[in-house]
């Protein structure tokens, strides 16, 4: 191909050695580089292409193609393999590809399925757009129904269709008009026992991971590797591919052995014109989000899902930057643990934890979370609610659960609870993902709101049935369950009402100190003083497992961090009624230029 573009005079000897000096790890097909950079216009690449393969440019823009030939191959095999079966001309099916070189591996297939051949050249892009026109809705909704109607939340009810929550309501506010203080009362009590079940929860948990055993020596990798697929979602992130690809390409694992996959909206034009621009490396493609119902994170990797070409699955976000290793890690980890151990999570850390407060108080957070919580979570044998990033399946298993739920907007948390329940288990491994902190106050409080909203449409979702929750899960992990999902809603959702009685040591009155007995108040404030200094000591011990150096008087200040999230529920409580499947985008690089040289060290 070099040689034809060069005789055939569309690129420069320049360029061409240009192109060539740029190969390499992180650098696909010598065309696509050409291409990326500007030297290669597409409408010269597929003339030269169709040229040295003897075959027409095909117009599928103006002709679009049969529409039960593309039912025939099926449309989820075109868009794997990047072709269309185009028209029948006498007694031969003409199939458009967009890459040639593929058609002697492809054949037998295609013979199979639509008799004898004649090929054609056509951009991925237009094949992408002709699949799509014919059959998109069909592969949204496959996408969008993976997983079983029970346990998942697509049939979520209107407000007046719920009569349970129509009556519940009612009662509150019943109660509220009625007799407010006894209101009052029942709520304190229920936060109350909910702070001392999640405090002792998360005790419980960092005991159990101080106490694990020293790491064990890296087990050694399987004689033959599998291939590992890595599904990124992205979405409105235009400037997001140079740094991608540079993170990814840091993965110490064989090139011909990783199949990442950018899976992309189809009305993202942003996104997709600058992936079509970029430089991406032959272990790397893109794959087209057909539309459909909903626009979610959990659609897009269930479409994904299907042409992806490895036994284990990963998922990284668009701002990831893991470890070199951890691939090596992963795999190893997968061929020594039994088969229950279905999901491996990987720890989350932060690029940029010196930006503003709020980013060192979110760094401080996840240090706690991931060093310390989820690994005891896990050694106590609970339920554990996954992160959206760093986590690796086996793919069967995966595939037998039909995915993630792609209505939901906490889909990893959704999936850990559905691991557990069908016997599966999840391991926390050790290996570091770096990304972004979102240090902005109004971006924070959104993204915190799909969390919580998330959480509360979980646990709703597999409390429709608790006496089968009770056998699935056991009683342990029953209990674990409502205090981790439950006891953390009420928190966020009570904590102005514990935070109310601040007012009290300043002699202003509060309505419902009268009612207290003075042994209660101060039961009450010393639960609220060991709850806090609890969650400093947990923030201090994950803090300084990490590699920032961060000062551990910043942990002191988590105490106004906190609260912030109380803002966060109540939006997510007015979401759930209103737009439950509704994803608030989280919008990365905005700090990425500042730290990205550490993150790539």
């Amino acid at each position: 191909m070099g040689a034809l573009l060069l005789r055939s005079g569309v690129v420069s000897a320049e360029d061409m050695v240009s192109a060539l000096s740029h190969q390499g790890r992180e650098a696909g097909r010598l065309p696509d580089v050409l291409r990326a950079r500007g030297h290669l216009r597409e409408r010269d690449l597929l003339e030269v292409e169709a040229l040295n393969w003897g075959i027409k440019v095909l117009d599928l823009a103006t002709a679009l193609p049969d529409p039960r030939l593309i039912d025939m191959l099926g449309a989820t095999d075109c868009l794997r393999h990047g072709l269309v079966p185009w028209r029948r001309v006498g007694g031969m099916t003409v199939v458009a590809l967009s890459r040639p070189e593929e058609f002697c591996r492809l054949r037998p297939m295609l013979e199979d399925r639509l008799g004898p051949i004649g090929i054609g050249i056509a951009p991925l892009r237009d094949i992408t757009a002709a699949v799509h026109a014919w059959r998109g809705p069909r592969l949204a909704q496959a996408a969008e129904n993976r997983v079983p109607a029970a346990e998942s939340c697509r049939d979520w009810p209107k407000l007046h269709r719920a009569p349970r929550a129509m009556v519940g309501i009612a009662a509150i506010l019943g109660l509220a008009l009625l007799a407010p203080v006894s209101l009052g009362i029942g709520l304190l009590t229920f936060s109350l026992v909910s702070l001392c079940l999640i405090v002792a929860l998360k005790l419980a948990a960092t005991v159990a991971a101080l106490r694990a055993p020293p790491s064990a020596p890296e087990p050694a990798m399987p004689d033959v590797l599998p291939v590992v697929s890595i599904i990124v979602a992205l979405y409105r992130e235009g400037d997001i591919a140079p740094r991608l690809v540079r993170r990814l390409a840091r993965l110490d694992y064989p090139d011909d052995l990783l199949d990442v996959i950018l899976a992309v909206e189809s009305d993202d034009q942003v996104t997709l014109e600058a992936l079509a621009a970029a430089e991406l490396p032959p272990w790397m493609r893109v794959i087209v989000v057909p539309e459909g119902e909903v626009k979610t994170k959990p659609r897009a990797l269930n479409h994904a899902l299907t042409f992806a070409r490895g036994s284990i699955i990963g998922v990284y976000d668009a701002e990831d930057a893991p470890d070199p290793d951890q691939l090596r890690q992963v795999v190893a980890r997968f061929h020594h643990a039994p088969a229950e151990v279905a999901c491996l999570q990987g720890m989350l850390d932060y690029f940029n934890p010196r930006t503003n407060w709020l980013s060192r108080c979110f760094t401080i957070e996840y240090a706690g979370w991931f060093r310390l919580i989820l690994p005891g979570i896990a050694r106590l044998g609970l339920v554990v609610p996954l992160g959206g990033t760093t986590l690796f399946f086996r793919r069967a298993v995966l595939e037998t659960l039909g995915g993630w739920d792609a209505h939901n907007v906490t889909e990893d948390a959704d999936l850990g609870i559905r691991l557990a329940r069908h016997g599966y288990r999840t391991e926390i491994i050790a290996t570091v993902t770096e990304e972004e902190a979102n240090c902005r106050a109004l971006p924070w409080i959104k993204q915190r709101s799909r969390w919580i909203k998330g959480y509360m449409m979980t646990w709703a979702v597999h409390m429709r049935s608790p006496r089968l929750l009770w056998r699935q899960l056991g009683p342990r992990a029953f209990l674990g369950f409502q205090v981790m999902f439950l006891g953390t809603i009420a928190q966020f959702l009570m904590a102005p009402l514990l935070l109310s009685f601040l007012v009290v040591p300043f002699g202003l009155p509060h309505p419902l100190l009268h009612a207290l007995p003075d042994a209660v108040f101060w039961g009450m404030t010393a639960v609220y003083v060991l709850s806090e200094l609890a969650n400093l000591t947990i923030g201090m011990i994950g803090t300084s497992r990490t590699r920032h150096g961060l000062s551990l008087w910043w942990v002191p200040t988590m105490l106004l961090y906190f609260p912030m999230a109380s803002l966060a529920a109540y939006r997510a409580l007015s979401e759930l009624v209103t737009r439950p499947f509704y994803w608030d985008k989280t919008t990365h690089g905005l700090f990425d230029h500042v730290t990205d040289h550490n993150a790539l060290r």
